[in-house]
């Protein structure tokens, strides 16, 4: 099962960076990030009490940190995809100067929505550790994810991504591999948008002690535990409790209720 790192970018309340599983959102850890703190020295102790073996980790470019990755894979026995900006240059160079010209296109995708259309290819590439490889540990295959974004009345957009995993091509296919970067993506827009849209979580006025921290894990538990149950709309779901609070009961599975004086 795969997961994902997310971390909320407000700078002026608490920074948290959490585990979040792909598919269905559930949020398995979190920890707080000092303000005077990077966020990638706390992957391993949010990581370290979960049983990742076997599990794809995936993670912003910003977690890209050689020796974690290492961790991952040694200590944890995990798998990782993981995404490859500038701010590793020298793997970003290889990965930008592998053949992907004379690579045929694996598998492609397109969908519309939101005022926008949008078609995504992949291609993959072994990487032979005897010609070199790619300046990053473990690593088993190169991707290119190429993007095209076309919004109402602007100009269509095009961009590449590249990244790297420690899975075999044995292991996972173009297909498996595009879904978990979509996963990726979705996850955090999802997330992002249902604690800030449904829940408020920007506009929220708690700051003191670890009350936002709590908050924070209120939030998330109500989305998991929602997200479990089958609830496709949290905003309509929630909406529906607050108007007839007893639906909470039959969404948590509680059918026999005695009522008592």
């Amino acid at each position: 099962m795969p997961i994902f790192l997310l971390a909320p970018s407000t700078a002026t309340r608490r920074h948290l960076l959490s585990a979040v599983t792909h598919g269905t959102v559930v949020t398995l850890a979190q920890v707080e990030v000092g303000a005077k703190t990077n966020e990638t020295t706390h992957l391993r102790p949010l990581l370290a009490p979960l049983d990742l073996t076997g599990t794809v980790v995936t993670f912003d470019a910003l977690h890209s940190v050689k020796a974690n990755i290492s961790w991952l894979v040694e200590t944890k026995k995990a798998h990782y995809i993981a995404v490859i900006k500038t701010n590793q240059p020298t793997a970003h160079a290889q990965l930008a100067a592998l053949p992907w010209q004379s690579i045929a296109v694996q598998h492609t995708a397109s969908g519309a929505g939101h005022g926008r259309r949008e078609s995504r290819s992949i291609k993959t590439c072994g990487i032979a550790e005897e010609l070199g490889g790619i300046a990053f540990p473990h690593a088993r295959l190169a991707i290119r994810v190429h993007r095209r974004r076309k919004q109402t009345g602007r100009r269509e957009s095009r961009e590449s991504v590249y990244a790297i995993t420690s899975l075999d091509a044995h292991q996972s296919g173009p297909v498996a591999l595009a879904a978990e970067i979509r996963g990726h993506w979705g996850v955090e827009n999802s997330s992002h948008h249902i604690r800030d849209v449904t829940f408020a979580e920007d506009a929220s006025t708690v700051h003191t002690g670890t009350a936002p921290r709590a908050m924070a894990t209120l939030r998330n538990l109500a989305i998991g535990v929602l997200k479990t149950l089958g609830a496709d709309n949290i905003a309509k779901t929630t909406r529906a409790i607050r108007d007839e609070p007893h639906r909470a009961l039959t969404i948590l599975g509680i059918t026999n209720v005695l009522d008592s004086d």
